[in-house]
């Protein structure tokens, strides 16, 4: 492959990451826009994150302080020539030169138990394989502050939890999460599979919401409304601005259940690349 195209790949993962930290993708622009702030200190925490957001796009620089970790979902055409090293490379030199040039907090270290000793770059970005239909590639990207990850959780239902089962488990995950993810949130559902597929989908949801599962991702929003959080957890509401729901099969005796809370900074790029491009 021509080094001028491994470059421009870098740069275009680059410049879509850069962007992504400092403006919201229009779902959750809409969203955040869209929402009536209910309760005393509601409405001065909505416009507080909306003039924030202004300065973010006036000054070109980040939404937050905690830039995140790169979580990326990359997708492979099962008819692909493109070689995962190259992919694997991109990935890798594409976040390391948003974080070089997007005014990035480095964040990531590189042992997590006992030197935690910081990496400098931001880097390693946390990259899921999955495969596609067709020949290209397609690159999702989640910039994942942790102060919101760390409200994230996983719990594994008796299968016969059903619907009812997985609505609880969820409010109960949200409603322990209380003002500690920077609400109003929102959030991905990963149901089925096993524990840690399940922790996958609900970040995968970001991108592809599973469509049979349109009244539940409803039905958790109204009643996440009604929990009192509230903007910065000041009370009132909103709480959650969206829900996304993303399954798969699972086994016969259990059903996993996992939630992933993004903030309001809701960074998230999608990218494709036509095989032609990276071959």
């Amino acid at each position: 492959m021509e080094q001028s195209r491994v470059i421009s790949a870098v740069q275009r993962i680059a410049d879509s990451l850069i962007t992504a930290s400092r403006l919201l993708p229009p779902d959750a622009a809409k969203a955040l826009e869209e929402a009536v702030p209910e309760g005393g200190k509601a409405a001065g925490v909505m416009d507080a994150i909306r003039r924030n957001l202004a300065i973010a796009r006036e000054r070109d620089i980040p939404m937050c302080q905690d830039t995140g970790a790169f979580w990326c979902l990359a997708e492979i055409g099962r008819e692909s020539r493109i070689p995962l090293s190259l992919v694997e490379r991109i990935i890798t030199e594409g976040c390391r030169e948003a974080a070089e040039k997007g005014c990035y907090r480095t964040s990531i270290v590189s042992e997590p138990v006992y030197e935690r000793k910081n990496t400098g770059t931001n880097l390693p970005p946390f990259i899921n394989y999955e495969l596609r239909d067709g020949d290209g590639v397609r690159l999702s990207f989640l910039m994942k502050g942790f102060g919101s990850e760390n409200c994230s959780s996983v719990r594994m239902l008796n299968p016969t939890a059903g619907e009812d089962g997985v609505f609880r488990a969820v409010m109960e995950m949200l409603e322990a999460a209380g003002g500690k993810p920077c609400p109003p949130v929102f959030l991905g559902v990963g149901i089925g599979g096993t524990m840690d597929r399940a922790a996958f989908l609900s970040k995968k949801a970001f991108f592809v919401s599973d469509e049979r599962y349109t009244e539940l991702s409803a039905r958790i929003l109204k009643v996440a409304n009604e929990l009192g959080t509230g903007p910065g957890g000041l009370g009132g509401s909103p709480t959650a601005l969206g829900v996304s729901i993303a399954a798969e099969p699972t086994h016969i005796a259990g059903l996993p259940v996992a939630l992933t809370v993004n903030c309001w900074a809701e960074r998230k790029a999608v990218i494709e690349f036509r095989e032609e491009e990276l071959c």
